[in-house]
């Protein structure tokens, strides 16, 4: 496993910039769900860049992307949310695509290249972020092929780093 690199805070201009941009990348208003002042933390790893917000790795740039991690409850809930059936639930947490036969339902709409939260529909757990592939009404009509690219799930490696440095902090 990757060992911390670096470890520093943003200053206030910095963190701005980065609810920004993932707010523009999230088409929610990331800040709202903050309080006015907020400390942003960077740990940088050999994978990855993961921002601790109020002490708590909820944003990360991995694979040269931006993109809330598994643990970012609050922003889960105001992203669009795919829900597939249990038989999904173990290829889904080996990093496969998201396919049209195992999605049960899609809730809220969504556009092509956006995030989506990936749950099962027995316990409503968040599985993976996923990139939409195609936008929500278009999923909803597909009986085959995939509609979202897994981008990080739960047991990857960002995951293992998440949970490492989230005990640690």
């Amino acid at each position: 496993m990757s060992q911390t690199k670096r470890r520093y805070y943003l200053r206030e201009k910095e963190t701005t910039q980065l609810f920004n941009d993932l707010s523009q990348k999230l088409s929610i208003d990331i800040a709202q769900l903050f309080e006015t002042k907020t400390n942003v933390e960077v740990a940088e790893t050999q994978a990855a860049k993961i921002y601790f917000i109020n002490h708590r790795p909820l944003v990360a740039v991995w694979k040269n992307m931006l993109m809330p991690t598994l643990l970012f409850q609050e922003g889960q809930q105001l992203l669009p949310k795919i829900v597939v059936n249990m038989g999904a639930v173990p290829h889904v947490c080996n990093g496969a695509d998201i396919m049209a036969p195992g999605v049960v339902r899609i809730e809220k709409d969504y556009k092509p290249n956006d995030y989506v939260v990936v749950t099962d529909e027995r316990h409503n757990k968040p599985l993976a972020i996923a990139m939409s592939l195609t936008d929500s009404q278009t999923a909803r009509d597909l009986k085959k092929g995939k509609i979202a690219r897994n981008m990080h799930y739960v047991g990857d490696s960002l995951w293992s780093q998440l949970k490492k440095l989230a005990a640690n902090s």
